[in-house]
């Protein structure tokens, strides 16, 4: 028997089922329900070609071709999806909008012996679900401080001494600086993006407190969506003031062992932020492979850029956290302290 689920009771299942997205690959391929199988009723080609006759013939013509299209593949549909979940014989389906191709999805599974639920509205209830999550309150607690303080690495440490933590570099595949796509995996859309840190959020107790790092709204070709931003703006800011020398050796360790072509194509593109002269003495010093210049030339212009960020803030949310030395762990354990003060 076919069940509909909400979206809420469908995620809820989402933890132990598996998720079978019937959309085309290329609606797959954009952004998805994290942890979904892609196994599509129709290719990109087949889906346009129904959409098509669909707009000049009606639905009925529309149906009798995606039969055509359907009709060699039910056996390998039924097979994958057995494959999911052997024992338990469950899945749950969606397409676009809990319409007909999931709806047929579903059948044809309940009808070889599987049970299959299927989402009300579809991806689009979804994503919905995922837009409306951004602007509930959290609370939130910023890590901020200059290019190369190890933010990230103390935001990881934060979550092994028992902090809940949202990464949103991690979740973008991205560092945040014209370098910080060097070394990464392909970014997500930012639609995944969101998709991506609504799950993480999910996995979340929203009456704790969550440290997030500071971030500019666009993290390389993610958007922050703008509730969470917003909510980001406002809230506390822990700044980590890590002296100049000991930030350039942590960007040196970081970045001198990646593709040498990488990071002189990262130095061009801001050009016209750092200016000619400092370029070009940013690229002689690439050429001779002395990082520790180029880190210390680039930082002043990033060191100048996130100030004027942080100046935008209520200053009284900023706390400055003085860290004369790169220890992540000491420092995520003075940050938890000093957090406990705060909430007191």
């Amino acid at each position: 028997m076919i069940h509909q689920l909400s979206v809420e009771d469908f995620l809820m299942k989402a933890r132990t089922l598996p998720v079978i997205d019937v959309r085309s690959p290329g609606e797959y391929g954009h952004a998805h329900i994290p942890g979904a199988v892609s196994i599509p009723l129709f290719d990109n080609d087949e889906r346009a070609q129904v959409g098509t006759k669909y707009k000049n013939a009606g639905k009925d013509a529309a149906v009798l071709l995606g039969l055509n299209f359907v009709g060699p593949k039910l056996a390998s549909f039924v097979k994958q999806s057995k494959k999911l979940n052997p024992k338990d014989k469950e899945v749950l389906v969606h397409c676009w909008r809990g319409g007909m191709r999931s709806g047929s999805f579903a059948w044809l599974l309940d009808t070889a012996g599987l049970t299959a639920s299927t989402l009300i509205g579809g991806y689009k209830a979804y994503r919905n679900e995922v837009l409306a999550s951004f602007a509930r309150p959290l609370n939130l607690i910023i890590i901020g401080g200059k290019t190369g303080s190890g933010k990230t690495d103390i935001l990881k440490e934060l979550a092994r001494q028992g902090e809940q933590i949202m990464d949103l570099e991690g979740l973008a595949n991205h560092k945040g600086s014209s370098y910080g796509a060097i070394g990464q995996l392909a970014q997500p859309a930012t639609e995944q993006f969101e998709n991506k840190l609504f799950h993480t959020l999910l996995t979340l107790d929203n009456s704790r407190r969550i440290w997030i790092e500071d971030e500019s709204r666009s993290i390389g070709s993610c958007f922050i969506p703008m509730a969470l931003w917003q909510q980001m703006r406002m809230a506390s800011v822990a700044f980590i003031d890590m002296p100049k020398d000991k930030r350039v050796h942590r960007l040196v360790a970081e970045y001198a062992t990646i593709d040498h072509g990488s990071l002189v194509e990262a130095t061009e593109r801001i050009r016209k932020r750092l200016g000619g002269k400092v370029t070009k003495d940013a690229l002689d010093a690439l050429a001779r492979h002395d990082y520790a210049t180029v880190a210390d030339l680039t930082l002043d212009y990033y060191d100048k850029a996130y100030l004027h960020g942080l100046a935008q803030r209520d200053s009284a949310t900023i706390s400055p956290i003085d860290t004369q030395k790169d220890e992540p762990s000491q420092t995520a354990q003075r940050l938890i302290e000093w957090a406990n003060a705060l909430q007191r």
